[in-house]
């Protein structure tokens, strides 16, 4: 019979962190803040690094960390590695070359599964002695240090129990500190201090304690390096509480120190370029931004004194994609054992982050952190001194933006140089701070003066990229707003062709939709041959501009949900605008203009049809129409969209290639949720709304298949909130305005 394996977590493990938090442990004053004023070490970048049986992968690897500025590396290290004779496998080969180089080597000595499942047998302990003897007679005196632990409190990764790594540990220690090397552990995987303290609680009572205290300490579960980290008790107390990553480091950071182990690393931290596609199309484009944001907060936190990226070549999470897919992907995580660098070295490509690692070391590395102009705000601002020059290092959350002209005066922007995070010179009057960072520089004699508390845009959405296009602020006549143009050229073209002091809504009879807006077409000043489509509020109920006085305009409101939208990876009218009046309190002047799309129907038209008994539209059968439109609303829910107005007639629909191509319309109610799980409540309401115009049989059929989706069930409990939406519409058409308006002109037809 199989006997399931004693987990990491036992009791004494809870009891321990228990009595640590309830003795005011883990309480650090402002510990969501940048410390200021502190040196930031020359070598406090690291890569985990690998090679493979190719020899010309060891120095590809080399040259990669020395073009990033990186000096520390880590190299994994199991059994098997130093090879029969200790000179034919290609680990003990890629050590030597490392050595050769001069380079910082952590050396993170890894047991395979089997061995650290069995840890507690005399046996397999002299086999781990023997090995680390042989280790550490090799190579031990040129290296900087050694690592023990791998991401233990992961037992299906790692293999231990809390008695076995107890015992692992105890025979490295004596080993590594007979030989004066230093020793860094055990290696506890992301943000869960209760490993931290009961660990060095130990190592401390047994004489045990390592001479660095490391962690893996990932943002990756918060999706922005910046965010409170949601699963920490919700978001809600996530929030209150302040834990963001600089309040992580500084707890771990406390951690290590009140147990004697003052000086605490990150071993390997990274996001997965698959994980961000969930959520985001751009994951690519997003790892890189991460990688700068991640890596530049770790430096400013000023509680740690090394953070390693890892791995460098990986199809996933590297900053070098080794040409392989997810499928090829090794079964246990290389965060765990990154054995090799897979995959041919003629395949082998830089990843964006790989640059904008490169351009993150060169401006903060051996820097002085100085103090933080904005953090935790939703914008990033953070002051370095590095050589001869100021550095501010400036992006916002997703989909955010700040204009540096409200932040900081004229002259000191006339003063400076920005750099984009790919190292790239921007030009500063077409520049914003947006989710990829940028880097702004003076002269370390002008100290940069801003002229306002710094903030992001208000209520205001992009999409940083967008590509081929770039965003200009328009500021004329007391308009306000914001155009995404090719160049400056076709934005200088559009603000003077849609002006809006030159935008006159059109008779009803020529609009495509005039009730509470204006909703018209117009030919497309950058394409004669195509349109674009502008919409304008026209009517106003009380309580609505009651309501809306406290909202943005609608045009931003439209602009925003749209940006959300492309941000996502979901089909909507291409944003080229919004204009809004200031200080306008009709609420009616603001303009939103988008690109016109062409639909051959839409969902609501189609829903119609198969109530009144037809089975196909243009050769695709019903069924085959609901799945799709399932996957599609199931696939803008997983990427945390909540539309708040998915009626049929907003679900646009064309043929392309034999399957349906969806975009979304009236997007000014739209939300993004920041933060997963996505509600069930949020999902309902779409759903409900959506399937209105449909009948029961098929809304079964639908709402199984986007059910399946996410491992449930459709059942009566779901089913009541269609029930409920069904009556609230009802009473609109009998009690509710649009009812009393059909019963006046009947009453006006018959006199």
């Amino acid at each position: 019979m199989k006997t399931k394996q004693a987990s990491m977590l036992t009791g004494q493990v809870i009891r321990d962190g228990l009595g640590y938090l309830l003795r005011g442990g883990m309480r650090v004053k402002n510990g969501h803040l940048p410390k200021q004023n502190h040196q930031i070490p020359d070598d406090f970048f690291g890569v985990c690094v690998a090679s493979n049986a190719d020899p010309a992968t060891d120095a590809y690897v080399i040259a990669q960390v020395k073009a990033l500025g990186i000096k520390q590396v880590r190299l994994d290290f199991s059994y098997g590695d130093l090879g029969n004779n200790k000179l034919n496998n290609f680990n003990a080969r890629f050590l030597r070359a490392l050595i050769s180089r001069n380079l910082n080597i952590s050396l993170h000595i890894v047991q395979p599964f089997s061995a650290a499942k069995n840890m507690q047998n005399t046996a397999e302990q002299a086999i781990w002695r023997e090995f680390l003897r042989e280790v550490l007679d090799t190579f031990g005196s040129q290296l900087a240090q050694i690592e023990i632990g791998t991401t233990i409190n992961r037992r299906r990764w790692a293999g231990y129990t809390f008695a076995g790594f107890l015992s692992a540990w105890q025979i490295a220690h004596t080993e590594i500190k007979a030989r004066n090397i230093t020793l860094v552990g055990p290696n506890i995987q992301d943000f869960e201090p209760f490993y931290n303290i009961s660990l060095l609680k130990m190592f401390k009572q047994k004489d045990l304690l390592p001479d660095v205290h490391s962690n893996n300490l990932f943002a990756e579960r918060t999706i922005e390096p910046e965010r409170f980290d949601h699963r920490i008790l919700k978001y809600r107390w996530a929030t209150i509480f302040k834990v963001n990553l600089i309040k992580k480091a500084c707890i771990l950071q406390k951690i290590g120190q009140d147990f004697g182990v003052p000086q605490t690393v990150s071993s390997a931290a990274f996001w997965a370029i698959y994980r961000i596609g969930r959520i985001l199309p751009d994951a690519i484009q997003k790892q890189a931004d991460y990688a700068a944001r991640y890596l530049t907060l770790m430096t400013a936190s000023g509680s740690f004194k090394q953070a390693n990226w890892g791995a460098l070549i990986c199809e996933r999470e590297g900053l070098i994609d080794n040409g392989l897919t997810d499928a090829d992907y090794p079964a246990l995580e290389q965060v765990a054992h990154y054995a090799q660098a897979n995959g041919a070295l003629a395949n082998y490509r830089h990843y964006p982050s790989f640059t904008a690692v490169k351009t993150t070391v060169g401006m903060v590395q051996g820097a002085h952190y100085k103090h933080t102009v904005s953090t935790a705000t939703g914008l990033e601002i953070h002051a370095f001194e590095h050589h001869d020059k100021t550095v501010h290092a400036a992006w916002t959350i997703n989909g955010k933006i700040a204009f540096l002209a409200d932040i900081y005066d004229a002259e000191t922007l006339r003063n400076a140089s920005v750099f984009h995070r790919d190292g790239q010179v921007l030009d500063i009057e077409q520049t914003h701070i947006t989710e990829s960072p940028i880097y702004l520089c003076w002269p370390q004699n002008l100290t940069p003066q801003t002229i306002t508390l710094p903030t992001l845009a208000k209520d205001l959405a992009i999409h940083a990229h967008v590509q081929s296009k770039q965003y200009f602020r328009f500021l004329q006549n007391g308009w306000d707003g914001l155009i995404l143009a090719k160049n400056q050229a076709e934005a200088d073209l559009i603000a003077d062709k849609l002006h809006p002091d030159t935008l006159l809504q059109p008779n009803k009879d020529a609009a495509l939709r005039h009730a509470r807006n204006a909703i018209w077409a117009m030919p497309d000043p950058r394409n004669i041959n195509a349109q674009i489509t502008i919409k304008q509020p026209v009517k106003m109920y009380p309580h609505k501009a009651f309501l809306d006085k406290f909202k943005p305009s609608k045009a931003k409101r439209s602009w925003n949900g749209a940006m959300e939208l492309m941000r996502c990876g979901i089909n909507t009218a291409a944003p080229i605008a919004y204009f809004e009046k200031v200080g306008d309190t009709t609420l009616k002047q603001n303009f939103y203009i988008c690109e016109f799309v062409a639909a051959q129907t839409t969902v609501g038209q189609l829903f119609a049809a198969f109530t009144a008994g037809e089975t196909q539209w243009n050769g695709m059968a019903a069924d085959d129409i609901l799945k799709q439109v399932a996957q599609f609303c199931l696939n803008m829910h997983q990427r945390l969209i909540w539309f708040r107005d998915l009626s049929g007639g907003n679900i646009l629909v064309n043929l392309v290639d034999g399957r349906l191509q969806f975009s979304l319309i009236d997007t000014a109610r739209l939300r993004c949720t920041q933060q997963p799980p996505f509600s069930h409540l949020h999902r309902l309401a779409d759903m409900a709304r959506a399937c209105h115009k449909l009948d029961w049989a098929n809304r079964n059929h639908l709402m199984a298949y986007y059910f399946a989706g996410i491992g449930s069930q459709f059942n009566w409990r779901n089913k009541l909130s269609f029930h409920l939406y069904d009556f609230k519409v009802s009473l609109k058409r009998t009690i509710g305005r649009k009812g009393i308006k059909r019963f006046l002109k009947r009453i006006k037809g018959q006199t």
